[in-house]
């Protein structure tokens, strides 16, 4: 039997976002790390399209695979969604399963243009909004505390306010 030629299914970066956003109301872009960076650069994913959709700004998350993220993404915004009110700067309890603490720490701008230069593009070289979604750790402490997990320290650095 020979090899069964697939059709081409590159489709250009800028209309996957589209389709995203036109299917779901928002994109999720995920970014592999790179440990040779300095500092080293985590996974990470950011999402695009959440002020038009929900009136939030744009949310990254660190440290975590791309379904993962995707995941808890999806969370937040069926929840913002949902109607439910999500401060920026204040940690919240109740969003996160088991209790769990949360963050959305705002970003400044020309750190939003640095890790999310497909939302750049998106906004055609607007400012994001975006703020960071930081999370505890296995015992937990949250990255800016000072018992947090230093193992964890290079998966979810803190570029926003915590």
């Amino acid at each position: 039997m020979g090899a069964v030629e697939l059709p081409d299914f590159h489709i250009p970066h800028a209309e996957k976002i589209e389709w995203m956003i036109e299917t779901n109301g928002w994109a999720l872009e995920a970014a592999t790390p790179n440990p040779d960076a300095e500092p080293p650069v985590p996974a990470y994913a950011h999402t695009i399209g959440l002020p038009a959709l929900v009136n939030f700004p744009e949310i990254i998350v660190c440290g975590l695979t791309p379904a993962a993220a995707n995941g808890l993404l999806s969370m937040v915004i069926d929840a913002l969604r949902g109607g439910t009110e999500i401060p920026v700067g204040d940690e919240l309890v109740g969003l996160l399963d088991n209790g769990l603490r949360c963050r959305f720490g705002p970003v400044a701008a020309e750190i939003a243009a640095h890790w999310c230069p497909t939302a750049v593009a998106w906004y055609r070289g607007e400012d994001v909004p975006l703020v960071q979604l930081l999370y505890p750790d296995r015992n937990g402490f949250m990255p800016y505390e000072a018992g947090f997990d230093q193992r964890m320290r290079r998966a979810q650095p803190v570029i926003g306010e915590p």
